[in-house]
C-alpha cells in the first residue's frame, strides 16, 4: 500500500438514546487508505459503515481512538487548523438534494467551494461543471437544485467536492436510489477522476457489483467491526468470512440464455 493519507485508529462510537439500550456504531476499528488508492467499505445498513464515515470526516468525534489525516491528529488540532486541514478531504453524499442548499443556485454552491482559491469566478465555476457533464456549464450557473434532475445533482456535489482540489473523497451510497444508466455515469466520472487528479477514496456502499467494479481494496463491516480486508478481487472472489460470502453469496447473477 502507499503512503497513508488517512489513518482510522482503534476507532469507536457508541450512541445513547434515552429510555434505551446503548448501541455500539463502531467497535475499535482500524483501517487505512492510502494516497492514490481506493476502499470500499462494504455491508448492510446498520453495519457502521456510515458512522465510521461521519467519524473520518470529522462529523462525528469519536469516543476513543484516533482519526489521522495526512499524518496529523484531527484530534488534536484547534478549530480553524482543523478547518484547514479538512479541505484535503472532501464529501460526497447519498442524497444530494439534502447536501445542496436548495435556496442557492449551482453558481453561489460553486463559488463558495472556490472561496480563497486563485480565479474564483464563473469561468472556474463552469469548467468545473463541464469536467463533470453539465454542459454546457454555464447554462447550469444559475440554476438552482430543484431545476435539475437528481443525477445532474449528484454531479453538481462531485463537482463541488473537486472545486475544494481534494486528496481524498469519502463517497457514501453516491450512486443509492440513482437508475442503471446514472449510476455507471457517475462511477465511471469518479473514476476519470482518479485517474487524472490521483484521489483517493473511502467509497461506503452496500454493494458488491460497485466495490469490485471500483475499489483497490475492500473491507467488510459488520455490528461495527471490520471481519475481512484485502485486494478486493482476491477478497469478493474467495471471501473466508462467512458474512462476507453471505453477502457475494446474495448479488444477482445473470445467466445466459439456453441454447435451443
Amino acid at each position: 500500500m502507499s503512503d497513508p493519507i488517512l489513518i482510522l485508529d482503534n476507532v469507536s462510537k457508541t450512541f445513547r438514546r434515552s429510555g434505551g439500550a446503548p448501541v455500539r456504531a463502531v467497535n475499535n476499528v482500524s483501517l487505512t487508505v492510502g494516497r492514490g488508492e481506493t476502499v470500499a467499505l462494504v455491508g448492510e445498513s446498520g453495519s457502521g459503515k456510515s458512522t465510521l464515515g461521519r467519524i473520518a470526516l470529522g462529523l462525528l468525534a469519536p469516543d476513543s481512538g484516533r482519526v489521522v489525516l495526512e499524518g496529523r491528529s484531527l484530534g488534536d488540532l484547534s478549530p480553524g487548523e482543523f478547518r484547514r486541514a479538512r479541505v484535503a478531504m472532501q464529501p460526497i453524499f447519498q442524497d444530494a438534494s439534502s447536501s445542496l442548499n436548495p435556496r442557492r443556485p449551482a453558481r453561489e454552491l460553486m463559488t463558495q467551494a472556490l472561496r480563497g482559491q486563485d480565479g474564483a469566478s464563473d469561468a472556474r465555476s463552469a469548467e468545473l461543471l463541464d469536467r463533470v457533464g453539465l454542459s454546457p456549464g454555464r447554462d447550469y450557473l444559475p440554476r438552482f437544485p430543484h431545476e435539475i434532475s437528481g443525477g445532474q445533482r449528484q454531479r453538481l456535489a462531485v463537482a463541488r467536492a473537486l472545486a475544494m482540489n481534494p486528496r481524498l473523497i469519502i463517497a457514501d451510497e453516491p450512486l443509492s436510489g440513482a437508475d442503471v444508466s446514472i449510476r455507471g455515469q457517475i462511477l465511471n466520472l469518479l473514476l476519470d477522476i482518479k485517474a487524472e487528479r490521483g484521489v483517493a477514496y473511502l467509497m461506503i456502499t452496500h454493494d458488491i457489483s460497485i466495490a469490485r467494479h471500483f475499489a483497490d481494496r475492500v473491507a467488510v463491516m459488520q455490528h461495527g467491526v471490520i471481519v475481512e480486508t484485502g485486494p478486493a478481487e482476491a477478497v469478493l472472489s474467495a471471501p473466508t468470512h462467512p458474512y462476507t460470502r453471505q453477502l457475494v453469496a446474495a448479488v444477482p447473477v445473470l445467466e445466459a440464455p439456453a441454447q435451443a
